[in-house]
């Protein structure tokens, strides 16, 4: 697990993970592995919320990026990123397959805005994607990307993504699960992204480059000369091919 994280842990940078639904399969439960990524150098990464609220899974939590040193807004957020564990296998006998995010997940989700981030926009990442990204197919005008294999149906509908229609902070969703989508798509004011196949140890397609899903957001230069608030949020892919190709840069979010 240790050599997963090796690079951005050499480079001194911070960094923040959530599980997958294969993450137990080995000689750690899914809290152990948790708590050992929250133990390694420069990790951002949180077990769960300290408020002492009982919650499913783990690795829920919430990371405020502030404004610049300097900046008007240094102590305030500019971008909020939320983390889910979207958990492994159903353990309902009546429902088959994987599982999902559960309601005392997403209360978690609803309590952790409060005044000082209200006006940041923010992005949420889990593994297991909520059925609304079966909205998505390739004749779809909102469609971005190459979807080449069905969506995973094993996800329940928990109401998840209208909680995050409802909160109103929320741009952009970023799963992974279904190794060999890797498309955005809007749906009610929110970019539903995949992250396209990374790692080497699950499955891929022939003649398909392993990818992984970048995004930058841009912060806001005002007419005084001082950074503002985060104005635009832009994504990317970059392939592991011979050039090291980038494909597909979009703007998933701008005011």
């Amino acid at each position: 697990m240790n050599m997963a994280f090796d690079p951005v842990v050499a480079l001194k940078l911070p960094w923040a993970a959530v599980l997958g639904n294969h993450d137990q399969e080995s000689s750690l439960s899914r809290e152990d592995v948790m708590r050992h990524i929250t133990a390694m150098p420069y990790t951002l990464s949180r077990l769960n919320p300290d408020d002492g609220s009982e919650i499913d899974s783990y690795g829920n939590y919430n990371i405020e990026i502030s404004g610049p040193e300097g900046s008007p807004l240094v102590n305030k957020s500019v971008l909020n990123l939320y983390f889910l564990d979207s958990g492994d296998y159903s353990t309902v006998q009546s429902i088959n397959g994987y599982s999902w995010i559960k309601l005392s997940q997403q209360k978690v989700y609803k309590s952790a805005p409060h005044e000082q981030k209200e006006s940041a926009p923010g992005l949420v990442y889990f593994h297991i994607p909520v059925p609304e990204y079966a909205s998505f197919d390739s004749n779809s005008t909102k469609f971005i990307g190459v979807k080449h294999e069905p969506i995973s149906n094993a996800s329940i509908n928990s109401g998840f993504f209208t909680t995050m229609v409802e909160a109103g902070d929320v741009k952009a969703v970023f799963t992974g699960h279904d190794h060999l989508n890797d498309f955005c798509g809007e749906l009610t004011g929110i970019q539903l992204c995949y992250a396209g196949g990374f790692g080497y140890h699950a499955y891929g397609k022939a003649g398909w480059p392993r990818r992984a899903r970048v995004v930058s957001a841009f912060l806001e230069k005002t007419a005084d000369g001082q950074w503002g608030g985060v104005k635009s949020i832009k994504s990317w892919k970059r392939l592991d091919d011979q050039y090291l190709s980038t494909i597909d840069s979009q703007v998933l979010w701008s005011w």
